[in-house]
C-alpha cells in the first residue's frame, strides 16, 4: 500500500504524461496529484479508479507486487493494516497473490460509532461474515442489523453502506468481486 504513489508517478513518467495532462484526463486537481505522487495525501477508491483508467491499467496494478510471483499463503504477521479514502475503517488484505485471482478477501475493522456518509454501488458481489461486534448494512436504504456469526451476501449493484452502532469495534471478514486491492 505504501508504494502506490511511487507506482503512479513511475507509470505517468513511463507514459510521458505531465501532471497537467494527468489532471485533465482524470479531473483531479494538479495540486492533489502532486500530493499523491509525493505520498503526502491518501487516495479514495474513486480517485484511484480515475488514475488507473487514465494510465491504462487496472486498479489491481497498484497493489500487485510481482506478476510472476505466486504466493498462496499469507501469514498473520504479513497482513498489513491500511485505510482508504480518509475513512475510519481499517482494512487488511487477506489474499495470496497469484495471476488471475477473482476474489478479494479482506478483514475490516469498523471503529465504534462509525457510519458511512454515502451509499455505494458497483459491479460485482459482496459477502460479509461478522466475526465480532455488530453492524448495520443498508441495502437500498433498508437496514439489516447483524451480530457476530451472521452473514450477508448481495450483488454490489445494490446501493449499500454500513454502520457500527456500538461503542466497541466491529470486525468483519469481507469477500468481494471484483478485486479492488
Amino acid at each position: 500500500m505504501d508504494d502506490i504513489h511511487k507506482k503512479i508517478k513511475a507509470l505517468r513518467l513511463q507514459k510521458e504524461m505531465t501532471l497537467k495532462e494527468l489532471s485533465e484526463e482524470t479531473g483531479l486537481s494538479l495540486s492533489f496529484l502532486s500530493q499523491i505522487e509525493r505520498g503526502a495525501s491518501s487516495l479514495s477508491i474513486t480517485s484511484l479508479k480515475k488514475l488507473a483508467d487514465a494510465l491504462d491499467v487496472s486498479m489491481i496494478f497498484f497493489f500487485e507486487e510481482d506478476k510472476n510471483h505466486q504466493n498462496y499463503l499469507l501469514r498473520r504477521e504479513e497482513q498489513k493494516n491500511f485505510k482508504m479514502n480518509g475513512g475510519q475503517q481499517i482494512y487488511a488484505r487477506l489474499s495470496g497473490s497469484f495471476h488471475d485471482r477473482k476474489l478479494e478477501p479482506i478483514k475490516v475493522i469498523l471503529p465504534p460509532n462509525m457510519r458511512e456518509e454515502h451509499s455505494y454501488s458497483h459491479p460485482g458481489e459482496e459477502f460479509y461474515y461478522i466475526l465480532q461486534g455488530e453492524v448495520i448494512f443498508y441495502l437500498d436504504d433498508t437496514p439489516h442489523r447483524m451480530n457476530a456469526g451472521d452473514t450477508i451476501h448481495f450483488p454490489s449493484e445494490i446501493l449499500h453502506a454500513w454502520e457500527n452502532p456500538t461503542s466497541k469495534e466491529t470486525v468483519i471478514l469481507s469477500v468481494t468481486t471484483p478485486i479492488i486491492f
